[in-house]
């Protein structure tokens, strides 16, 4: 039988779809494992991850495997032996080239050997053991650590590690390796796991052996063996939580701040950067200096029902940008979802408590007059009522002035500072909202921050500030502005002009992911800074965005409540499409 060119080519085209579809999948398996079955993965073209799951009403669970790509997996390249007791996963990938990642379902109790070369090795439950081997890529578990042994080499480098607990001593041996070696005995730090170690340290058996169980009783000591050449090893810390120096190193004076402050997510992420340092700093404070008397904010007399508030309101968009020329008919107040009777919408006319937030690292060393005259401008721009405090940082801050309306005092202090030193943005962040704007909680309060978004010298990272961001009720303005940009605009005014060198001075795309998630996360606005003279617009846009609030006053029918005096109670809502009311503050009317 003969078939035609014109069928040949459109069954081609037909098997070639077909093949496309097959191999733009994952593949996916069960593994037949026993209860305490050893698996070993080696996949040097990709990240292992690995993760326990406990037994169903007694029941003994089997485990799962997932393989994907971008370029999708073919059966050919997972090869699966052995099974029960011991199984072992390899990736053979048909390109070198093409990275696969694995996923495995374990029980508990399981032991992972585990070897990647730049992949990462993930592995969150409770293990009996875990062996990870790499070359350069990341090692990290979260485990209960009742009963914990661990031992890390690193073969090629000084080690980089951070743990939610003080590990032993780093140990140097012959042929430049380096090694972390001891055994944990008590609370779990484990963010996964929250148990109580029922025996004294001393008293405790160093093996499951030696350990008398019960029936209902589940071994809980796990056993990590770690060799990596020039790898991360993260013991118990998110990923997402590293922050950009792993060195151990004393607190600056923006990590005491923190420490100070009683934030226990902020304090928390300190102490794992910096475990020794943090423990001999929290020894010498008295424990009645851990809440400074400035957050305790007076409570509100009660009031009785039935009776006229006033709520200061913020309307925005979908892009968090204001909206202006809201009237009465344009609100609806709810306290218990009942409609409450509107008396009045006025704009507001409350003054702001403004910190100006500059990057003086060595990124923009030498463009002090730079930053001095941006710094002048947007001095000049705030409102005369506005309180405004101006904090500089390098490798630490210093507060160059405190909340004052002088703007002769600001403009005067801003001759004090040289320029230089590494970048600890995220701490300074992270001082002003527990340091300086804590005592004000409740009032209006924001932060214009001037800097290139880039940081380098932090013992916090930038997801380890967003919770207490969204606590503090400050609005975040980032203003980004390349380091490049500034050094050409000091040098040359008409560097614009040349549009193939400006296209070289651009942020990062890490900085500029950042700068607009931490305004979206606070409600203010994020302004990526391409040309100089966009920096004054910024300024003057922030200016309206932060005048843009409405002073709603309605007919109550609850008590008042402490703090800022926004009960949960409390809803308003705008009847226009793409809307959003955040309410900063309640307070009674004027009768």
């Amino acid at each position: 039988m003969h078939l035609s060119l014109q069928k040949i080519t459109i069954m081609l085209a037909v098997f070639a779809s077909l093949a496309v579809a097959v191999d733009g999948q994952n593949v996916k398996r069960e593994l037949n494992l026993a209860t305490g079955a050893t698996i070993v993965v080696v996949n040097h073209f990709g990240r292992i991850t690995v993760q326990t799951v406990a037994d169903k009403d007694g029941k003994s669970v089997s485990g799962s495997l997932t393989a994907s790509s971008p370029k999708g997996v073919s059966d050919g390249e997972i090869r699966i032996g052995g099974a029960a007791e011991r199984v072992t996963v390899a990736v053979v990938p048909a390109d070198t080239r093409k990275r696969i990642d694995l996923t495995l379902i374990v029980p508990e109790r399981s032991t992972i050997l585990a070897e990647t070369l730049e992949g990462a090795i993930e592995a969150t439950g409770n293990f009996a053991a875990i062996t990870a081997k790499t070359d350069t890529g990341t090692v990290a578990v979260d485990v209960p650590t009742d009963d914990l042994t661990y031992y890390f080499l690193w073969t090629e480098s000084h080690p980089r590690y951070l743990a939610d607990f003080e590990l032993s001593e780093v140990k140097e041996k012959n042929a430049g390796r380096f090694e972390i070696k001891g055994h944990r005995n008590g609370e779990v730090q484990s963010s996964k796991f929250k148990v109580q170690s029922s025996k004294p340290e001393d008293q405790e058996p160093k093996t499951e052996d030696q350990r008398p169980k019960t029936e209902d009783q589940k071994p809980r000591i796990v056993s990590l063996n770690f060799s990596t050449a020039r790898g991360i090893i993260l013991l118990n810390v998110p990923p997402n939580e590293v922050m950009s120096d792993l060195r151990e190193r004393p607190l600056t004076q923006a990590a005491k701040a923190i420490v100070r402050s009683g934030d226990s997510l902020l304090m928390d992420a300190i102490r794992r950067a910096s475990p020794r340092y943090f423990g001999d700093y929290m020894r010498s404070l008295p424990p009645i200096k851990r809440e400074p008397v400035l957050m305790e904010k007076k409570q509100q007399a009660e009031m009785p029902g039935d009776q006229q508030k006033t709520a200061l309101v913020r309307i925005t968009d979908l892009n968090n940008r204001t909206i202006s020329g809201l009237e009465a008919k344009d609100f609806e107040v709810l306290e218990n979802g009942t409609g409450r009777e509107i008396v009045s919408v006025e704009h507001s006319t409350a003054p702001f408590n403004l910190v100006l937030l500059l990057d003086v690292s060595g990124s923009v060393e030498n463009y002090v007059n730079f930053i001095r005259k941006t710094a002048r401008a947007f001095v000049n721009t705030v409102d005369k009522r506005d309180r405004v405090s101006i904090v500089i940082f390098n490798d630490d801050i210093k507060v160059l002035s405190r909340f004052t309306t002088d703007k002769g005092k600001l403009s005067e202090s801003l001759d004090t500072f040289d320029a230089g030193g590494g970048t600890a943005y995220y701490d300074a962040l992270a001082y002003v909202i527990s340091d300086t704007l804590r005592p004000l909680k409740g009032e209006r309060t924001a932060i214009v921050i001037l800097t290139d978004g880039d940081d380098n010298r932090s013992f916090l990272a930038f997801d380890s500030l967003l919770g207490s961001i969204q606590e503090s009720g400050a609005l975040i303005y980032p203003l980004y502005v390349p380091s490049a940009l500034i050094a050409e605009a000091a040098q040359n005014p008409n560097a614009d002009i040349d549009p193939l060198r400006k296209k070289y001075m651009s942020l990062s795309a890490k900085s500029a992911g950042e700068g607009d998630r931490l305004a979206r996360v606070s409600g203010g606005v994020y302004y990526p800074i391409t040309q100089t003279a966009q920096i004054q617009r910024a300024y003057e846009d922030i200016v309206l965005q932060l005048r843009t609030a409405y002073n709603v006053t309605f007919r109550s029918g609850t008590a008042a409540v402490g703090g800022n005096g926004v009960s949960p109670h409390l809803k308003i809502k705008i009847k226009r499409e793409n809307a959003f009311a955040t309410i900063n503050s309640v307070t009674a009317a004027p009768q």
